[in-house]
């Protein structure tokens, strides 16, 4: 069995044959499958599809990085009594697993980067108050993520950082500090640097993600993404590390239910 750490399954690419994407992942072996928020615009679609799979489904809550405007302050307010109202009402909804998805995205721009250092950090303190791990989305930022996390004084952190991109040393300075690394279809790339990540990392602190919609996996590179793609995944895995793929289902799962208390 497996989860998928990191999808959005709830994602306008899936409304012509959403019911049969969410059979083509439990056929595959994929049971359990953690749905990362985006924004006020992206929330209404996640709770249908978790209202629709409540046993396969479980919900995060975050303002992501790119969707951090001139209006952040009033979305963060929506985040908040998200998780807090979860929180405290925790018999008459499904508990969030995760503050997600959050982070920093300078791949494009940096006309927002203080708006979302500031957003990083007020929902880093609210998953410390919540004891919730994070999720964090790390594009062309990750010295900025790292000082964002260091100034923040933490001797630990909990958390995966989603679809991993860094280099072997970013990947170890993760883990020096708690975090997991979310591992997706990259890893199949050809001449994929995230190998030798894979290769250097200990199996404990390794995820399965597919980010469905995106990043599908070889064969089915520039295709859309799917939950049920994470065997091909967990199948490179095994190969680079020289371990069953079993072996790789058995441990992240393992990993997901301790990190997320699934």
């Amino acid at each position: 069995m497996y989860v998928d750490t990191h999808c959005h399954l709830y994602d306008e690419a899936f409304d012509a044959d959403r019911d049969a994407a969410v059979q083509r992942a439990l056929d595959a072996g994929v049971t359990t499958m953690l749905l990362p928020d985006i924004d006020s615009t992206s929330t209404p679609q996640l709770d249908a599809l978790l209202r629709q799979y409540p046993q396969h489904f479980r919900p995060m809550a975050g303002l992501h990085p790119t969707s951090v405007k001139d209006d952040f302050e009033q979305e963060l307010a929506k985040v908040h009594d998200r998780l807090f109202d979860s929180h405290i009402n925790t018999s008459t909804s499904i508990p969030f697993v995760a503050v997600g998805e959050i982070g920093m995205d300078l791949y494009w721009d940096r006309t927002y980067e203080a708006q979302q250092r500031e957003a990083l950090k007020t929902q880093m303190l609210w998953a410390e108050k919540l004891d919730l791990p994070v999720c964090l989305h790390i594009r062309k930022a990750h010295n900025e993520v790292f000082g964002l996390l260091r100034d923040l004084g933490r001797g630990s952190y909990r958390g995966v950082m989603h679809c991993f991109g860094g280099s072997v040393q970013e990947a170890q300075r993760a883990v020096e500090m708690g975090f997991h690394l979310g591992i997706g279809g990259v890893v199949t790339f050809k001449n994929a640097t995230m190998a030798d990540v894979v290769k250097a990392v200990p199996l404990e602190r390794l995820l399965l993600e597919t980010d469905a919609p995106y990043l599908s996996p070889v064969p089915h590179r520039g295709q859309r993404n799917e939950s049920c793609y994470i065997p091909l995944i967990a199948q490179r895995i095994a190969d680079l590390r020289g371990i069953t793929v079993a072996e790789v289902a058995d441990a992240t799962s393992a990993n997901a239910r301790r990190l997320f208390r699934l």
